[in-house]
């Protein structure tokens, strides 16, 4: 098999040095054996090979092998080639004899800003998950995904879209989302108002930037998204949770808080709320709207599921009616594949030029095959057979996943079916035994995510955000399963 890379040591051979050339590659590998570069049952080289990488003869490399292979550093199989031993002729350190630690683990000599891990959860083989609310990338047809990608990769060849491109993402791809928001959305936007982003957090994180100075207030909902929250405390703002009940965000506690601090941003997820999946009433939405103009401060929706919706005919976004006062965050993660990267960002057109320039200092641009696959799946109306039939599996999962909640945990929880989306919102009457649960999840293999991870002060409600999409029906039943039983050890 062709190696993918030429092979290098970490010392230069000297042809020039009173040490004999074959003992200078002996030392030299010996060595990177040593601080862990070259682990046991790496394959090395052909002697052919490595003699054209150093520019010596082939039988000082021979001699070299030989050499390694009797003091045990080297092994040799008649199949395999020649591999550094599984059995070393003694143990080994990150480092070389004589030198400083220079392996991975140490750590650095210069300071640097540590930054906590995110508050994600994300799939283990070994452990049983409940996400957030991630589609089953199962249900995606992947014959009609490649063929998307196959037309993308012809498209790009004759468009030169290969070569770098505009930072604000393929325009067919933005003229389609533009389409889809003015037909679908009751939006008017043009693909001058849309940049396509790498994911919805990617536009949460670039709006943060172009909006935010350090100081600055952001209100979001007492329970929200925490990735989101982050990306508002990096911009440097001080960021407020304002309380939510049965109809979403308390608008006249956001008046209040408008009327002592100068707010700049206020962060929503009206349709689905994140975490609990209700939905901000129409009074409210049109309240909040009025507040944004007389505060002068935007408002971030963030439309993370749009797609599904079981009951009634799903709200328009809020940017639908005050697009001059919106930044309209949205994403195919949800209806496609999260591992597509692809989202997008709407709002005013001078507004999305600036975030388009805010991504080229990090993201030069985004990945052009994959935006004009997704391009090419809308065009091709395979997008919207894929949610029409999504739909349909994930109402019907939703109705299962709550049937299993309910029969488990009985009068323990309190929860309701959600109207969209693609998770329940579960609030524990003993707060103990959410305690229980939580403390013996990691050890026991269920993940999720934590409780109090959704509170933004002075807000500390607690649940569990359990995602239902991503699990065919036997395998919510027995995740649902392991959840109770860690109440119960």
């Amino acid at each position: 098999m062709l190696r993918p890379w030429d092979f290098s040591l970490s010392r230069e051979i000297d042809p020039r040095s009173e040490t004999p050339i074959y003992l200078q590659v002996v030392h030299a590998l010996i060595q990177d054996i040593r601080r862990g570069r070259l682990l046991p049952g790496t394959i090395l080289p052909s002697t052919r090979a490595m003699a054209e990488a150093l520019g010596v003869n082939r039988k000082t490399i021979v001699l070299a092998y030989d050499d390694l292979i009797a003091q045990g550093w080297l092994e040799t199989s008649g199949t395999r080639g020649t591999f550094v031993s599984d059995r070393l002729p003694e143990p080994v350190s990150l480092k070389a004899r004589g030198e400083a630690d220079a392996g991975p683990s140490r750590s650095p000599d210069f300071s640097f800003r540590a930054v906590p891990p995110p508050q994600i959860v994300y799939r283990e083989s070994s452990c049983v998950t409940f996400d957030d609310g991630v589609p089953d990338h199962r249900l995606l047809v992947t014959s009609s995904l490649a063929s998307a990608y196959r037309t993308a990769l012809q498209s790009a060849t004759r468009i030169g879209g290969m070569t770098y491109g505009d930072p604000m993402g393929s325009n067919e791809l933005r003229q389609l989302i533009a389409e889809m928001l003015s037909t679908h959305r009751g939006m008017v936007t043009t693909p001058e108002n849309i940049c396509i982003t790498r994911g919805s957090q990617m536009g949460i994180f670039l709006a943060s930037r172009v909006l935010l100075s350090p100081g600055d207030v952001v209100l979001v909902e007492g329970l929200s998204y925490a990735p989101a929250r982050e990306a508002f405390k990096a911009a440097g703002a001080d960021v407020i949770g304002v309380r939510i009940d049965k109809d979403g965000l308390d608008v006249e506690e956001v008046e209040q808080l408008c009327l002592r601090r100068r707010v700049r941003v206020v962060y929503v997820t009206p349709h689905h709320q994140f975490p609990t999946t209700v939905s901000l009433k129409g009074d409210r939405r049109s309240r909040l709207l009025d507040l944004a103009g007389r505060f002068g401060f935007a408002v971030l929706e963030d439309d993370y599921d749009h797609e599904f919706h079981y009951q009634s005919q799903p709200l328009l976004p809020m940017a639908s009616y005050a697009p001059h006062r919106t930044i309209y965050i949205g994403s195919t993660s949800k209806l496609l594949l999260p591992g597509l990267r692809v989202g997008y960002l709407a709002g005013p057109r001078d507004f999305v030029r600036s975030i388009a320039n805010e991504a080229a200092v990090v993201d030069r641009q985004g990945n052009t095959v994959t935006e004009l696959a997704v391009a090419d799946l809308i065009k091709s109306g395979e997008l919207r057979r894929h949610a029409r039939k999504a739909l349909q599996i994930y109402r019907t999962r939703r109705e299962a996943f709550a049937s299993s909640l309910q029969n488990a945990f009985g009068d323990a929880i309190e929860f309701e079916a959600p109207d969209g989306g693609l998770a329940f919102w579960v609030k524990f009457r003993d707060q103990a035994v959410l305690d229980e649960i939580e403390e013996k999840g990691a050890s026991c293999g269920v993940k999720f995510l934590p409780s109090r991870c959704f509170a933004t002060p002075p807000h500390c409600d607690r649940g569990l955000r359990l995602g239902f999409g991503s699990f065919g029906q036997g395998e919510a039943e027995e995740a649902i399963r392991k959840l109770r039983a860690l109440a119960d050890r």
